[in-house]
């Protein structure tokens, strides 16, 4: 007795709902992600096999890199405090806009007194203009301003997160150590003898 045969039938699936999904979840990244600023002063930091993670707030990083020195702040309601704090002692005032421009700031690199110009521009021309880099040795005994800058940035995460600031260091590989030297010694002065050292990952571990 012959087999019967069944028809065959072609089976289609509608894709439109995992399509709506999909451009749902993308719009959504797209929306929630926050753009990588160009670093003012790029370095080329050493390799290292360390893999911890830095934090997203409470954290405040000087960069070295070419004879200059950067200083950035992750919170901005502590950017905005530290600026109030350094007008008050250097007699330099600063505009609410200014200051929330300066908010927007993740690193600079010039001294108090040409920090207006710097906070006028705009990211691009910030990297084109090429900034000095804040000075870091004392003048007539006092303090010297990256050591203020480093001071009235604890004293504002402190007063605003009610938590001790985390000090890293970011420098490139080929910077001479008396500048790192210098770094260091501005830490020490404020008994900061706890910091990280910020490095990138080895090529071979990248592969694993």
């Amino acid at each position: 007795m012959p087999r019967v045969k069944i028809a065959r039938k072609s089976t289609a699936i509608d894709m439109t709902a995992m399509c709506d999904v999909a451009f749902l979840l993308l719009t959504f990244f797209i929306l929630t992600a926050t753009a990588r600023q160009p670093e003012p002063l790029p370095v080329d930091t050493p390799a290292s096999t360390v893999t911890i993670k830095q934090p997203d707030t409470g954290i405040g990083t000087v960069t070295v890199g070419h004879g200059k020195v950067f200083f950035g702040i992750k919170d901005q309601n502590v950017r905005v405090k530290m600026l109030e704090n350094m007008s008050s002692i250097y007699k330099v005032p600063f505009t609410e806009t200014e200051k929330k421009r300066f908010s927007l700031m993740e690193s600079f690199g010039v001294p108090i007194n040409q920090l207006k110009q710097i906070i006028a521009m705009d990211a691009s021309q910030r990297i084109k203009v090429g900034q000095p880099g804040i000075p870091v040795d004392s003048v007539g005994g006092q303090a010297s301003e990256l050591h203020q800058w480093i001071y009235q940035a604890r004293i504002a995460t402190k007063q605003i997160n009610e938590s001790d600031m985390r000090v890293s260091i970011k420098g490139d590989q080929k910077e001479e150590y008396p500048t790192v030297k210098k770094i260091i010694d501005i830490l020490q002065a404020q008994n900061l003898n706890k910091f990280s050292l910020i490095t990138s990952l080895r090529v071979a571990d990248k592969k694993k």
